[in-house]
């Protein structure tokens, strides 16, 4: 949502009042998930997206009532019954939570808004959490926020040092990735903290036909996309024009010259076992969270063996991902990438990769009651 985090610094900068309606917690099947945005303007316009329908109109009309009334940040619970959903056409039902922030009450966000931009342009990584609910005797305000930043420094409060505490430990767990999280604790407490990386970067150790078939489907999900490999034929910016960089080279001497945050992801699919090998052991060396490796099972123990002959631990091996992708019976090479994005997409986002079919519960309670319509 790095657009509204823009807008919120074009306002901050023309002085203007306005609200952030963002979802915290979800639970049932909802049209949006935790970290969805909707920046509401004095001027009652709005950037971002609830995910439309009656959930986004309420919550806006929630927000501009908010900046109207000069009241104070809060939490709110919003139900999406079967009812609702259907008065526009949405097939969902569950319950959202939102925190609707009064930015200008605060002010807490206008400290820390330029580092969050920043983060999404390749700066330091930054987490942020905002507190959401409070016990009654507690003297911390909701919207309350600590910002932790990738060197552990930290700036602003939760209004609790033991929260506090909590805020760094959970950042440790998310940022890497740049995930979310809604946090409880047992004395009451509850807070929501998102972190903010950079835009996910992708590399692909070898420019065959799979790795452009990856290549295609990585640019539509918004990766920063290099291309590694010892030809120039099969590394320029023609064939890959939309890379961030096409290197030909050693695959092991360029890997060891990107210099790779966690926010990155590494497929080796080179033109022979040889250069995998080299390929994922440099791989390994990188900050990366995610190693791929393309091919058969019996080509991934070889190299295995290979990692562990040259000191690679059991840990950092068992880490890599091959055969790489989902089992989708793939085939050819556009099947194949499709495959591996899946995958690659669940790990960043902290998907299962299973399908989402409903339960046979679900089937039946749809049978009953269209005989009772």
């Amino acid at each position: 949502m790095e657009e509204v985090f823009l807008k919120a610094e074009e306002e901050f900068l023309n002085n203007n009042n306005f609200a952030i309606a963002t979802v915290i917690k979800t639970s049932g099947s909802t049209p949006q998930k935790p970290g969805a945005k909707l920046l509401v303007k004095n001027d009652k316009t709005a950037i971002g997206t609830l995910g439309g329908g009656c959930v986004e109109g309420d919550i806006w009309f929630a927000a501009s009532e908010m900046l109207k009334n000069k009241t104070d940040s809060e939490m709110k619970e919003y139900e999406l019954n079967e009812e609702l959903a259907a008065e526009d056409g949405l097939v969902c039902g569950g319950t959202m939570f939102f925190l609707l922030d009064n930015i200008n009450k605060s002010e807490s966000l206008k400290k820390y808004n330029q580092e969050i931009i920043s983060a999404y342009n390749g700066g330091s990584s930054v987490s942020l959490a905002t507190l959401v609910k409070k016990p009654i005797t507690s003297l911390a305000k909701i919207g309350d926020k600590i910002l932790i930043r990738e060197n552990k420094s930290t700036s602003g409060t939760l209004g609790d040092e033991i929260l506090d505490n909590l805020a760094r430990k959970t950042s440790d767990e998310i940022l890497p990735l740049g995930r979310n999280k809604y946090v409880s604790d047992k004395r009451g407490y509850e807070f929501f903290i998102e972190a903010y990386t950079n835009h996910p970067t992708l590399v692909i150790a070898g420019g065959g036909h799979v790795s452009k078939a990856i290549y295609n489907i990585a640019i539509t999900l918004g990766y920063k996309i290099i291309i590694i490999d010892d030809r120039e034929k099969f590394s320029n910016p023609k064939r890959f024009p939309k890379a961030t960089s096409t290197l030909v080279g050693d695959y092991s001497k360029e890997l060891e010259k990107i210099n790779l945050g966690t926010n990155s992801f590494i497929v080796i699919a080179t033109r022979g076992h040889k250069y995998d090998a080299y390929a994922t052991a440099a791989a390994l060396r990188t900050n990366a969270s995610y190693v791929g490796l393309l091919g058969s099972k019996r080509k991934a123990i070889l190299i295995y063996e290979e990692l562990f002959s040259n000191g690679f631990s059991y840990d950092e091996v068992s880490e890599i991902h091959s055969p790489i992708g989902l089992d989708l019976s793939a085939r050819t090479p556009e099947e194949i990438s499709l495959s591996i994005m899946a995958e690659i997409t669940a790990f960043r986002l902290g998907g299962k990769g299973n399908f989402l079919k409903l339960d046979k519960i679900l089937i039946d309670k749809a049978l009953k009651k269209s005989k009772t319509t």
